[in-house]
């Protein structure tokens, strides 16, 4: 995509998406440095990644997309595989998640350097998410306002949202005009990273408005297939650029920021991992490091889908696309209407049960019957509600782990959801329903609300509730944990994100988180990599 300086860089940065990005920015800022960027994707230059409320196509489009799939458990979706979306191009999922600006609380920063993480506490983090981001309303004590991503207030379309937020204050749940404030506990609108009615991925916000830089090169459909290693040494890698084999190398370092996916899939491959099973598939062991793959942590989400006595959602019916056309001719002349905002307005963090301290449930509320990642197009024709129920710190730990030596193949994704032994998952979620069904049947949403459709009036008990979720759980596509910071057996990386046992190599991405953060992932991945590039810049 960009200039060359022919196979050898200073850093080598595998992966174009919300770390990389970022890593990319920084580390060629200062004009020292040569610096390759490498992305598996396309550089991500469409309408459809600019446009706000296309969300749901990339469901559908491998080109922007891996769309890997789990393993397969029958009690999960009746056997169906939970879909894994990943994005695939410049700015990686940032470039097709929902665009909500969620750090989480402080509290999961602070357990983080409680494990051991010295310099990860929310104090030592906070100045890297104020360092990334412009937001709106201005600069503040919590808030930035002179970074590349920007964050904005957005518009409700919606009758919906508003109902359902009076709904929940008469449910007795608090309100709050900014989840990223003191306090997360409450329910309200999200704030997005759109500006302008267009999506601001970590593409558009650090990559795209520093191509020019001579000390910058970006490759795309590019593929590493192994970080290359002598004497327990990292100097570089084997990447297949439009098929054809290069050997690029490092003067400094290789950081991998590919993900919870991709990034213990590319270790394993390049013989970094537990040594049983690199051997299983015919890879020399070139240093044991068993967490690898290993800690895999994810969102799991349960809905409840409510008929609407009213048509002004959105659905896929004739007469509801046709109601969309003014907005796609609003978009196109001036970029604005629903199409230049998130579809997910409204949602809220709550206690699942008046005994936790802090929220342990995040809720997206949204104007359509949404299942199965949007999936379901039958359901969206049908005139409708749902909110999700996300238990936000899961105890159950799944796996990522090589169906072969090839690179190309898909790597084997084991959520092993609800697997936590004292069945905590189990009961935060349900209990999460229930205070969401105290929402859905508050007086505000009366004038909405004809029945529900899942799980089903009829199913009150745990036991029922719990099977019913089961047939459409799902996950919010926040997968970390694979490639975890600290010093236990388990551990991968250090507290400056170098692999155990191996140097000049990193990660840097979501799979270094030892837990799941309270909320959204992508703004604290981009967190992540500025603290780690201003650590290598000034050490």
């Amino acid at each position: 995509m960009n200039k060359s300086q022919g196979n050898n860089f200073d850093y080598i940065i595998v992966g174009g998406g919300s770390a990389g990005c970022v890593l990319a920015n920084r580390l060629t800022e200062n004009g020292k440095f040569n610096v390759c960027l490498l992305e598996a994707g396309s550089d991500n230059n469409s309408l459809l990644v600019k446009t706000p409320g296309a969300f749901s196509a990339f469901m559908f489009l491998k080109k922007f997309n891996w769309s890997f799939d789990a393993k397969p458990k029958k009690d999960i979706r009746n056997g169906t595989p939970l879909f894994v979306p990943r994005g695939r191009g410049l700015g990686g999922s940032s470039a097709t998640n929902a665009m909500l600006y969620i750090r989480g609380q402080k509290e999961d920063y602070d357990h983080w350097a409680e494990l051991g993480n010295n310099g990860w506490s929310f104090n030592d983090i906070l100045p890297y998410f104020k360092k990334s981001e412009t937001n709106s309303r201005g600069e503040s004590e919590l808030h930035g306002g002179a970074g590349p991503l920007q964050v904005t207030d957005r518009p409700a379309f919606y009758e919906i949202s508003q109902r359902y937020i009076e709904a929940s204050q008469q449910a007795g749940f608090p309100l709050t005009d900014d989840f990223n404030g003191r306090e997360q506990e409450g329910v309200g609108y999200y704030q997005c990273t759109i500006k302008d009615g267009k999506r601001c991925s970590a593409a558009h916000a650090y990559l795209l408005p520093v191509l020019s830089r001579p000390n910058l090169t970006v490759l795309t459909h590019a593929q590493v297939s192994k970080v290359l290693l002598e004497d327990k040494k990292a100097y570089g890698v084997d990447v297949y650029i439009k098929g054809k084999k290069r050997s690029l190398t490092a003067n400094k370092e290789v950081l991998l920021s590919g993900g919870s996916i991709a990034s213990p899939q590319l270790l394993m491959l390049s013989g970094i991992g537990d040594k049983s099973e690199l051997t299983h598939h015919g890879i020399d062991c070139v240093h044991e490091l068993k967490g690898v793959g290993k800690n895999l942590r994810e969102h799991v989400d349960a809905c409840v889908l409510v008929k609407s006595k009213k048509t002004d959602g959105f659905t896929l019916s004739i007469s509801g696309l046709l109601k969309m056309a003014p907005d796609a001719i609003n978009y196109v002349t001036g970029k604005k209407g629903k199409l230049a905002n998130s579809i997910l307005e409204a949602g809220g963090f709550i206690k699942s049960t008046d005994n936790e301290n802090r929220p342990d449930i995040q809720l997206h509320m949204l104007p359509l019957l949404y299942d199965d990642n949007g999936r379901d197009l039958r359901l969206l024709t049908q005139h409708g509600f749902s909110c999700h129920v996300c238990v936000l710190r899961p105890e159950s730990t799944g796996t990522v782990s090589l169906k072969s030596a090839n690179y190309q193949d898909a790597p084997e994704i084991d959520f092993n959801l609800f697997s936590d032994k004292d069945g905590k998952d189990k009961a935060v979620l349900i209990n999460g329903m229930r205070q969401l069904r105290k929402i859905l049947t508050a007086p505000a949403l009366a004038q909405h609300y004809d029945n529900e459709l899942h799980p089903g009036n009829a199913f009150e008990t745990d036991e029922q509730i719990f099977a019913k979720a089961q047939e459409r759980i799902g996950t919010v596509f926040h997968p970390v944990g694979t490639c975890k910071m600290g010093s236990d057996a388990m551990a991968v990386v250090d507290n400056q994100l170098k692999v155990h046992g191996i140097d000049k190599l990193r990660v840097v991405d979501a799979s270094i988180m030892p837990t799941l953060i309270s909320g959204n992932t992508n703004a604290p991945t981009m967190a992540i990599a500025e603290k780690v590039a201003d650590m290598m810049l000034t050490h």
